[in-house]
């Protein structure tokens, strides 16, 4: 449906075509409320019968704060037939407003995409090798912006007896590794962009420690990123280092109807 980046200050919504924030006539009256950024703080004030509500059923009648989708505890909206949350990127302080049509067909119609033959081949042991001290790592995202991510060390792995290496990343919040790769699959059967991998820490705070240790990739589990399958996503691109040469048969392919 949409995703709209928050300013600092007021941002108004509603069906007006004026407004920054446009919204179908049929779910939204001209102005439906306004939205108030205050550094990282959102806030909500529902114009007088508006009809936003929290999705558990309660009307939002005065100003009310919300919790973006990385704060663990989201607050998730309705007006209408739609669905609207606040969206908080990691790597970056900006945010957004994702709203989405609860009785859209594509719903009913969205189906899997396919995958390679599950391999246990693609089950690799891998070396986490630590750098001195954990780096920021730029990265360019899907929307034109640019993220920052803590990349704690090097993930180092063979395949078909070469040494390969994926930078991985994590942070003091983090129960796994994340690995943002390209490899030539994407040509022709995987996402053109990027797939993304979760990786277990060698042990319960290996990424903290500093120590080098074991962990399996199970490139089986290699997954698309949610851009696939909506192009009102924010979605962090590999870092250059992060493209493989070696091809990785294994995981998710792209699906028919990508979004980009």
């Amino acid at each position: 449906m949409g995703l709209w980046n928050l300013d600092q200050g007021a941002t108004p919504f509603g069906s007006d075509p004026e407004l920054p924030i446009t919204l179908p006539e049929v779910d939204s009256p001209p102005l439906a409320g306004i939205l108030h950024r205050s550094g990282q703080d959102i806030t909500i004030e529902p114009v007088p019968n508006s009809r936003i509500s929290f999705r558990e059923g309660a009307l939002i009648e005065s100003t009310t704060a919300l919790n973006n989708d990385r704060s663990g505890n989201t607050t998730n909206l309705s007006l209408g037939s739609l669905g609207m949350r606040i969206h908080g990127e990691p790597g970056t302080d900006r945010l957004w407003l994702r709203v989405w049509d609860e009785d859209s067909p594509k719903r009913e119609s969205f189906q899997l995409p396919e995958t390679f033959p599950v391999d246990t081949a693609w089950r690799i042991r891998a070396r986490f090798e630590p750098f001195k001290e954990p780096r920021g790592l730029p990265v360019a995202d899907v929307r034109d912006g640019m993220l920052e991510y803590q990349a704690p060390g090097e993930l180092v792995f063979q395949v078909n007896g070469e040494t390969q290496r994926l930078t991985a990343v994590a942070d003091a919040n983090s129960t796994s590794f994340h690995v943002m790769l390209w490899d030539p699959t994407a040509l022709e059967e995987t996402y053109q962009l990027v797939r993304y991998l979760s990786v277990p820490f060698p042990e319960d705070d290996g990424w903290t420690t500093k120590k080098k240790g074991w962990t399996v990739m199970d490139f089986n589990r290699t997954r698309n990123p949610p851009c696939v399958f909506s192009a009102f996503s924010v979605c962090a691109l590999p870092p250059s280092e992060n493209r493989l040469e070696v091809p990785i048969t294994a995981g998710e392919k792209r699906p028919a109807e990508a979004a980009s």
